[in-house]
């Protein structure tokens, strides 16, 4: 089965020995990040650093200037964990070690563009903004979006790409120094504090037949016994508005971003999306209804244990990849990878991401390599 493994640039960028490394592994792909958010990493083979910090979400090559002259919302350049072309530089150098180099690219993730442009973020019922969540119903947003896409998806030399966060982002962030499980919160309660309020919001329930204000008072309602300890309730005839209005945002932003990258790929260029076959979740793997990612995309990157949902519309050639952490510090297991991928594969998975090769241990490195070697 093809495996393939996210990468940073700065993985790869000043090591030399990083490339025959990551080819060793036995992959045949490497998904490469070039538009990334803000995030501290391990860089625990690297001759240069041990940690790199990414201060705010930034592209990881230079923008060009005239597809972005005059926009509000316009790309961050990196800083120094990324200067110059570093996507350039990395992908040069992985597929001089005979890897296919996919771009990475993360969308609807932004803490930075939420505190300089606070009007851009998702507000929930109680009027909280999220900065590190831009709204996907704004417009401005969403143009915004799919020009990103499009600019960090079709790098020079990647025959593909995959977005990540191309749908709606929400409550959960992994932000620094969270102080935010008090009070757990599990799917439903995720959800409801994800639903935005903002302008565009309002505008939007009004045209599903709900009343905005009455829709923010129900989600305090059905979150109020959350704070005591009990389940979230019910939001009763607006849940179906609700959950229509962000189904339409989503999808317009997934219809937009994949037609307007393939536009401008060339002939071949893979299009995947990192996606949850459930339609009211949120975050890197958006929610969605797979017949209709499906009909746009030629596949998606989806957590292993989701793999089934996207069997069912599935075409023959549609890609359906299995992701699995294999950093066992970070909850993955590597260990039992042999396993895990061939119960993925008895689902409908028809390839393997492993997350992340730039972040793992020599030991679990060694485990993987092992494994694909196992797999064939």
């Amino acid at each position: 089965m093809r495996a393939g493994t996210f990468v940073y640039p700065w993985d790869v960028v000043g090591d030399p020995a990083a490339p025959d490394l990551l080819a060793g592994l036995g992959v045949a792909q490497v998904t490469l990040a070039s538009a990334y958010h803000s995030t501290r990493a391990l860089t625990p083979r690297h001759p240069r650093h041990r940690i790199v910090t990414a201060e705010y979400a930034a592209v990881l090559y230079p923008p060009d200037g005239n597809r972005w002259a005059g926009r509000g919302l316009r790309p961050y350049e990196a800083g120094e964990w990324a200067p110059g072309d570093a996507y350039g530089e990395a992908a040069d150098a992985l597929a001089g070690a005979g890897l296919e180099v996919h771009s990475w690219v993360v969308l609807a993730h932004n803490s930075r563009m939420g505190a300089d442009h606070p009007e851009t973020s998702v507000v929930n019922a109680y009027g909280d903004r999220y900065p590190w969540a831009p709204c996907i119903a704004r417009p401005d947003v969403r143009t915004h979006l799919v020009e990103l896409a499009v600019e960090a998806a079709v790098r020079p030399g990647a025959a593909g790409t995959e977005l990540e966060s191309c749908g709606w982002y929400g409550f959960a962030h992994l932000h620094a120094h969270d102080k935010t499980a008090g009070v757990a919160l599990g799917d439903r309660e995720q959800y409801l504090m994800s639903l935005c309020f903002c302008r565009s919001c309002r505008e939007g329930y009004g045209e599903e037949g709900a009343d905005p204000d009455a829709l923010a008072a129900a989600v305090r309602g059905a979150l109020e016994p959350v704070w005591a300890g009990v389940a979230a309730g019910s939001l009763g005839a607006f849940e179906a508005p609700a959950l229509a209005w962000r189904l339409r945002c989503a999808r317009a932003l997934q219809e937009a971003a994949v037609a307007a990258v393939r536009a401008a790929a060339p002939p071949g260029f893979r299009v995947l999306l990192h996606a949850d076959p459930h339609p009211h979740r949120c975050g890197a793997n958006v929610g969605t209804d797979p017949a209709h990612v499906l009909a746009l995309a030629d596949g998606v990157v989806t957590p292993a244990a989701l793999v089934a949902p996207f069997a069912g519309p599935a075409a023959p050639d549609t890609v359906l990849a299995a992701n699995f952490p294999v950093v066992t510090g970070m909850g993955g297991s590597p260990s039992t990878l042999i396993e895990d991928a061939k119960r993925a594969a008895s689902e409908g998975a028809t390839e393997l991401r492993l997350y992340h090769a730039g972040l793992a241990s020599d030991a679990d490195l060694a485990t993987v390599r092992e494994a694909l070697r196992a797999l064939g």
